[in-house]
């Protein structure tokens, strides 16, 4: 196509050069005779004029007796670039004849694979939407939706044990995330749709638009396998794990009955909520009673320790009896001071002979063996007099062990005591609990189905499926 274009090309220019020639030869040629060819005025013979004339140079004598070089005439060049251009016109003109001529392509018609999309684009699009169309306006039947909101909350009441200093807030219980997370899976489980199956009857109201209603009812019979897949069909559960708000809305064919149902719903997960922490309750009060009665041991052990201390060495308190005998130990001294002052004057106004004088010699003696005898007894197991457990660093330092002892058994039992306390009280009343911050609702217009919403995703999906089809036939067909 390229050469037979530029083959055009070069005979549309050379018939414009022989235009132009054929105009500049008839301005050259006298007025007395046209020229019908050149070919037959080239043959004839020609006089030195007329070859002058067509512009070959002629031969002129030139001074001196010697001929004049000869000039190219452009006219002449002219003549012979255009006969070689028509033969290079006629050689393309003979290519172009030898090229096949392809016909011209037809109008566009309809063949059998363009009416085979076509059906298929009515079977497959506008066939099902228009049935959904017609379903959803003729047999659907109107439903209506209840809503409730509940959280799981838990009772914190101060008791009698909080002047323990904080020990009773370590043992109080209370709900957590997780008790929200067995509540939500209890809510879609097969025993929460059988608890309200008891309560409600939704076998006999869901079953009771079949077969009208068949897309959107539940059919006679249904097993509970049935019943758990419908139920999970028409309730809906909304939880927040970070807050533990947990929404719930179910759907019937009357306002009536889908509040009946959210009902059923918030009783159940009460009853369940209190059937989890029983056994929590249980197992706390049976712990905690376990821990008091080894309490008890160990504060019966450590009471009678102390008693046995007490009667081995007849001492109820060491510590108050060292005092005691620190102020005797201090009256000694100050009679023994007075005795030697009355000795020393005695002696210096009586002869040495004096029963006087002897009588205070004598009573200081005695009050020196008093103070030695009671300093014995600080550091030594036995005393003058035969008394035994009088070494008081000893006696001292398992006194104050057993007073340890005692101490903490009576702290634990304390803590111990308090702790079956709160488990029985919490056992006693309602620790966990749902507070519903939206009570179950009646509607009063139909919410369900949205006719619009499943036309539009009807649409959406059939025509997709649709395209997807035709994409790969013709797919198909190209590789075939």
């Amino acid at each position: 196509m390229k050469d037979e274009q530029m083959a055009r090309d070069t005979i549309d220019d050379v018939k414009k050069g022989q235009a132009a020639d054929a105009a500049h030869n008839g301005a050259e040629q006298p007025s007395s005779g046209p020229i019908t060819s050149s070919a037959p005025a080239a043959a004839q013979p020609l006089s030195a004029e007329q070859k002058n004339a067509e512009g070959r140079p002629a031969k002129q004598p030139a001074a001196g007796g010697a001929e004049q070089p000869k000039k190219p005439n452009p006219l002449w060049q002219a003549r012979q670039q255009l006969k070689a251009a028509q033969l290079q016109v006629e050689k393309l003109q003979a290519q172009i004849d030898d090229m096949p001529i392809y016909p011209v392509a037809r109008p566009a018609q309809m063949r059998r694979r363009h009416w085979g999309v076509v059906a298929s684009f009515v079977l497959m699009v506008l066939a099902p939407l228009v049935a959904v169309i017609l379903y959803l306006l003729v047999l659907a039947q109107d439903q209506y939706i209840s809503r409730v909101g509940f959280v799981v909350r838990s009772q914190e009441a101060a008791s009698g044990s909080e002047f323990l200093g904080g020990l009773g807030g370590l043992l109080a219980s209370g709900g957590s995330a997780s008790d929200s997370d067995v509540l939500y899976a209890f809510l879609n489980s097969e025993e929460m749709a059988s608890a309200v199956e008891d309560r409600v009857g939704l076998r006999a109201h869901f079953s009771a638009r079949w077969p009208g209603d068949w897309a959107f009812a539940l059919w006679p019979g249904a097993t509970m396998e049935d019943l758990t897949w419908y139920w999970q069909r028409i309730l809906g559960v909304s939880y927040d794990s970070s807050s533990g708000l947990i929404e719930v809305q179910a759907t019937a064919y009357t306002p009536e009955m889908s509040r009946q149902i959210t009902t059923a719903v918030v009783e159940e997960a009460q009853a369940r909520l209190n059937d989890l922490n029983s056994q929590a309750r249980a197992d706390a009060i049976g712990y905690a009673s376990a821990d008091l009665e080894e309490n008890l041991k160990r504060l019966k052990t450590a009471r009678e320790a102390m008693v046995e201390f007490r009667g081995r060495t007849r001492i109820v308190d060491p510590v108050a009896d060292l005092e005691g005998r620190m102020v005797v130990m201090t009256t000694l001294q100050q009679q023994l001071a007075e005795a030697l002052i009355s000795h020393n004057v005695l002696r210096d106004t009586l002869p040495a002979n004096d029963p006087r004088v002897k009588n205070a010699s004598h009573l200081i003696e005695v009050i020196r063996k008093q103070i030695n005898s009671e300093r014995e007894t600080f550091a030594s197991d036995t005393t003058l007099s035969g008394e035994v457990g009088q070494d008081y660093p000893a006696l001292i330092a398992e006194f104050e062990r057993l007073a340890v002892d005692l101490k903490f058994a009576e702290e634990t039992y304390r803590v111990a005591l308090a702790a079956l306390e709160m488990a029985q009280a919490d056992a006693a009343r309602q620790s966990l609990y749902l507070a519903t911050y939206i009570k179950p609702s009646e509607a009063q217009s139909s919410e369900y189905p949205d006719r619009f919403v499943i036309v539009g995703l009807t649409a959406l999906i059939v025509l997709m499926v649709w395209s997807i089809a035709t994409m790969i036939y013709y797919s198909i067909r190209d590789r075939s």
